[in-house]
């Protein structure tokens, strides 16, 4: 467990340390005070962030004011506020009663980094993955509509790089439909996501945005909205019409919103938190489903998020609050690159050999490395936007004209194009190279992130070959081979963070699909691991020997098709065995070999490592592997137990260090 800063060392400012929760803010404080309750939130995240690291940061500065204002407005949380994705959710947290354990923000047994309906009953929904804000905004203001509560509010605040995804569409498009929902879509556009944001709606809202025509004359129709109640009811149908023709006319094109029945106000300054407090009192009072656009800035009103690079300050670790330095750990001796660094320079490597070869990521190029080939190649290498779904299937459609898509999606963001992986490629037999960063835990983003599902999905899939590389070598070795001809649908996956081999650019060979490597012979037991934690049971192996127990090692490297000569030779000599693997167990790497087992009509006593039926919360990577039990230690246990050994945990904890 963490041993946490305490709450004294951060010190709120004189307005945030009035409130605890938003009745608060509502109560003691006017309009006219939001300015400075704004700035105090901002510099309270500044302070606590640049010391604690391992966070978000530029999207909660960028709604700080937005924040304020929702919360000063409407009666949350009898009225219901949606954060999409969650990473603009801090200032949120602060004022609802969580201030206090900010500081345990995304470590073990803290406070998450994302809306968590467990957590508080001011997060309405649970979020982590983009997207989800208006659909799920959109139910909760049917129930209150089916309950009989007309005068509860319902809004989701989702970010333009978020809008660009299907699920979103989905939910405009059934929202518009419901004509008597009371709903309101903020849209955060900070022309950003992680990376810049792609795609023809991006380009939309810029134009929108930034054409001073419509907005020379849009001060004069808020203006009119801002006095709607003395006009009457009457006066906001008429701004609504001479809304929608001066953007018709100013910008020559209709409004995509208001195309789908939504009523369409703004843009408005996202960071004037008074005149966003009236603007959102106003439309507390128009019915229906509504569009607020808010025009934002990722990093606002801090001097080097804003002026520095965007990505970079995304999640920057530790900083100098004073000065912008991130601190960087500077190591002693060469460290083993990232797992994702590694597939970004073999890609590139790979593809100047073959010109077949292509790359498609979701708008995360420079979380999987992606951004290598981008630069290196930039007419073979495509950020798609936030869209799994398409992401899979443009891949599919490269695929049926002779490319080799190298499609790398995280491994949990994966899961939401788990139909086109079925329908649209392995159906097919189509050779789409899925390489899934983040297999396995992930650490501090906690359970929505965790890529603990990969092994088990993807071996249920006919034609899929699915694998998993040790390190940074095998890792080489698989894209290599998965760029063959007539591979069909090839999963490659690999975890988050360092890999084991600092000299790791090594020549690449072609694997013999369906086979592992014996890298230890033993007696006594088998250990059969899958992916980078046959480096634990390579080292609780090492470990046993000093007790005289000899462990056969036997890194599988695919889990379909699994290597059934090797399991006959494992099966035929042991009756004991422990397998190994950084996913779920039921239906996993584990499961497969039980499988040959029973179907081969074997008998032994088989121990599975691995992350049981139930989701696992936020810790480091290294905290998340021993709880669950398949760090070098978890597995010196397992055949300490398995072997009735006799070594004290103490013993065995010091030998795995």
């Amino acid at each position: 467990m963490h041993t946490y800063a305490t709450m004294a060392q951060y010190k709120a400012g004189p307005l945030l340390e009035q409130i605890e929760i938003p009745s608060d803010l509502r109560s003691k404080f006017n309009v006219d005070d939001l300015p400075q309750v704004s700035d105090e939130v901002r510099q309270y995240i500044i302070d606590v962030i640049s010391e604690i690291g391992n966070s978000h940061f530029g999207a909660s500065l960028g709604v700080v004011e937005l924040t304020v204002a929702l919360h000063y407005v409407f009666n949350t949380p009898y009225d219901q506020l949606v954060w999409d994705v969650g990473h603009q959710a801090y200032g949120h947290k602060i004022l609802t009663g969580r201030r206090e354990h900010f500081h345990t923000n995304r470590l073990m047994g803290g406070m998450s980094g994302f809306p968590k309906r467990s957590e508080s009953e001011f997060d309405t929904f649970g979020v982590g993955h983009s997207s989800t804000s208006i659909s799920a905004a959109l139910g909760m203001a049917l129930a209150s509509k089916h309950k009989g509560e007309k005068n509860r509010q319902h809004i989701a605040v989702i970010g333009d790089g978020a809008m660009t995804a299907g699920l979103a569409f989905e939910g405009l498009n059934h929202a518009g439909f419901e004509k008597d929902a009371n709903l309101l879509v903020i849209l955060n556009d900070n022309c950003m996501s992680i990376d810049p944001n792609v795609g023809a709606l991006k380009e939309y809202l810029t134009d929108i945005t930034t054409s001073h025509t419509y907005n020379k004359v849009k001060d004069d129709v808020w203006n009119l909205l801002g006095k709607i109640s003395k006009f009457g009811p009457d006066a906001q149908s008429v701004a609504s019409k001479i809304s929608t023709a001066l953007k018709s006319s100013l910008l020559k094109q209709s409004n995509l919103f208001e195309s789908l029945n939504f009523r369409y106000f703004g843009p408005v300054d996202g960071h004037d938190v008074i005149g966003l407090a009236k603007v959102l009192e106003d439309l507390k009072d128009i019915p229906g489903p509504k569009l607020l656009h808010c025009i934002t800035r990722k990093g606002a009103g801090y001097k080097y998020s804003e002026e520095g690079n965007p990505t970079k300050w995304h999640a920057p670790g530790v900083f100098n609050k004073d000065t912008g330095e991130i601190v960087k750990v500077v190591p002693k001796s060469p460290q083993p690159p990232k797992y994702q660094d590694v597939f970004g320079h073999t890609i590139v490597e790979l593809a100047e050999k073959n010109n077949k070869i292509v790359g498609i990521t979701p708008a995360m190029p420079s979380g999987c490395s992606l951004n290598i080939m981008m630069e290196a190649m930039p007419k073979r290498a495509f950020d798609v936007g936030i869209a799994e779904q398409h992401a899979v299937t443009v891949s599919a459609g490269m695929a049926t004209q002779g490319l080799i898509p190298f499609c790398n999606i995280y491994s949990s963001f994966m899961q939401r194009a788990y139909d086109q992986v079925l329908h649209d490629v392995a159906i097919q037999n189509l050779n789409v190279v899925f390489c899934l960063d983040r297999g396995g835990l992930v650490g501090a983003d906690g359970a929505t992130h965790h890529g603990a599902y990969d092994l088990s999905y993807m071996r249920s899939i006919p034609n899929m070959i699915v694998s998993a590389p040790m390190n940074e070598a095998e890792l080489r070795n698989l894209m290599y081979t998965a760029q063959q001809e007539n591979m069909g649908p090839f999963s490659i996956r690999y975890p988050r963070g360092n890999g084991v081999m600092t000299e790791w650019k090594t020549v690449m060979k072609k694997i013999k699909v369906g086979t592992g490597r014996k890298l230890n012979s033993g007696e006594d037991l088998a250990i059969l691991t899958i992916g980078h934690p046959g480096n634990f049971a390579q080292k609780a192996t090492e470990q046993m020997k000093e007790y005289g127990v000899s462990v056969a090692h036997y890194d599988m490297r695919f889990v379909k098709p699994i290597d059934e000569v090797m399991l006959h030779e494992v099966f035929s000599k042991f009756k004991k065995v422990i397998t190994v693997e950084d996913g779920c167990l039921m239906g996993g790497f584990g499961s497969a070999v039980i499988e040959f087992m029973v179907d081969q009509g074997y008998s032994a006593e088989v121990v599975r490592l691995g992350i049981a039926d139930e989701y696992v919360h936020h810790g480091t990577q290294e905290e998340l592997w021993a709880q669950c039990g398949f760090d070098s230690t978890g597995i010196l246990k397992a055949i300490k137990k398995l072997l009735l050994i006799s070594v004290s945990a103490n013993k065995l904890e010091q030998s795995a260090s």
